[in-house]
């Protein structure tokens, strides 16, 4: 159970970092809000960060 633990730990680093890396530090955010907000069961949250990532992967290429 633990090496399954350590596993998703590291999965989830890495999809942090490359979504850091792609979207930059409002891609994080728009995550953290959006998993807070599944975590919690928050609608409001959980909306708020869906668009946010929409808006950030939608946006213009620099």
């Amino acid at each position: 159970m633990p090496v399954l633990a350590l596993i998703a730990a590291v999965l989830l680093i890495g999809v942090e970092q490359l979504i850091e890396w792609r979207y930059g530090p409002m891609g994080i955010v728009g995550l953290l809000l959006l998993t807070i907000g599944l975590k919690a069961r928050s609608p409001l949250c959980s909306s708020t960060g869906a668009v946010v990532l929409a808006l950030v992967v939608a946006g213009p290429a620099l």
